[in-house]
């Protein structure tokens, strides 16, 4: 049997390794555009200078595991055409390629490796009192504002976005908000228009123009449209729609997990796609052997915000996403987010998911 897994991002590298372990007869080909795993919740480190998101592909997959550097372009019938010309027969396809980040010109996007290496080395050509804009007040602008203003004292940091840290709890916010005060991060809730990277400003909704050497961008834009552009049905942010197996609604051969799955009462995040993955692989199982697919629900059950290396905020969350009153922060905080990176890493390279407090 020949299974494609497109994406090795955290649910396609959980997918494959699971399926490995499970069906070990089976041809398994995993389709990444570069070599490397990237730990998308480590961006705001790689960024920063104070980590480093990417590990060998090759040191993440199980032994038998194959790898093509290459993207999908298209989606067959029974094949998928790579970029390189070439195509790839499956049996079924695992289809987990991720989100993306579309910035406005002058803005660099963080939401990749290549994205964070390249505003790495643009934050380290920002001189002293110089000025760097974040812009996207979730979990990956908050992070990136925190870890910048920490590693890196000596600049202004401006995090820009229209609500910040909407989906926790009042409480959790009025912390969110004292810590980033501590890091001396200046928080300014509107939106960003344009950014005129020759003048080194930037226009934001109310129609002021503020100062920025550097401006980061870490709002989630959309999704590849390789599910659109292959005539697999979507919905309108362009996310595959599956049903309760998910199995893509067009061709039920197509399994689909991570941003890119249209799931109701699901988020893009770390804690969303390893699940999801694991799910993904269990059912592809069930499939070959002929037995009946389970249908998937998600389940949270806290958010992790860091706020530099040693603060943070961790929400507790319903199983609906929803969150409760209760929530804890400071260095405990700090440890725990880096205990839930960590294991998110773990799970990836072992296909082993178990309960993981939501992060990004």
């Amino acid at each position: 049997m020949k299974v494609v897994v497109a994406g090795a991002g955290y649910a396609g590298t959980v997918a494959a390794n699971r399926v490995a372990k499970r069906l070990p007869d089976a041809e398994i080909t995993v389709v990444n555009p570069r070599a490397h795993f990237v730990e998308r919740v480590r961006l705001h480190q790689q960024v920063a200078g104070t980590g480093d998101a990417a590990t060998p592909l090759a040191d993440m997959l199980r032994d038998g595991v194959r790898t093509r550097r290459a993207s999908v372009e298209k989606i067959g019938d029974g094949e998928v055409l790579l970029d390189d010309g070439r195509a790839l027969e499956f049996d079924f396809l695992v289809l987990a390629v991720g989100s993306t980040l579309t910035p406005l010109p002058g803005a660099l996007p963080i939401g990749t490796w290549e994205g964070a290496q390249r505003s790495r080395e643009a934050l380290a050509e920002v001189k002293a009192g110089g000025t760097v804009t974040v812009v996207g007040s979730g979990a990956t602008g908050i992070e990136t504002a925190a870890e910048i203003a920490d590693a890196r004292p000596d600049l202004k940091v401006r995090l820009v976005g229209r609500t910040l840290a909407a989906p926790l709890s009042e409480g959790a916010r009025r912390r969110l908000r004292e810590g980033l005060d501590k890091l001396k991060v200046t928080i300014v809730e509107d939106v960003v228009t344009e950014v005129r990277p020759d003048g080194g400003t930037v226009r934001l909704g109310s129609g002021e123009e503020v100062a920025s050497d550097l401006t980061l961008w870490a709002v989630i834009g959309s999704v590849p449209d390789l599910a659109a552009r292959s005539g697999l049905q979507v919905d309108e942010h362009g996310r595959a729609i599956v049903d309760e197996y998910l199995r893509s609604v067009t061709d039920p051969r197509v399994i689909v997990a991570g941003d890119c799955a249209a799931i109701p009462g699901s988020r893009m995040s770390c804690q969303t796609a390893e699940p999801q993955g694991a799910h993904a692989a269990d059912n592809l199982v069930r499939l070959a052997k002929g037995e009946a697919p389970k249908p998937y629900a998600p389940e949270y059950l806290a958010s992790c915000i860091s706020l530099g290396r040693r603060d943070g905020i961790i929400q507790v969350l319903r199983r609906d996403d929803s969150p409760r009153r209760q929530y804890f922060a400071g260095r405990p905080a700090a440890l725990a987010k880096e205990g839930v990176v960590r294991g998110a890493k773990f799970s990836a390279h072992t296909g082993i998911v178990g309960a993981l407090p939501g992060s990004k």
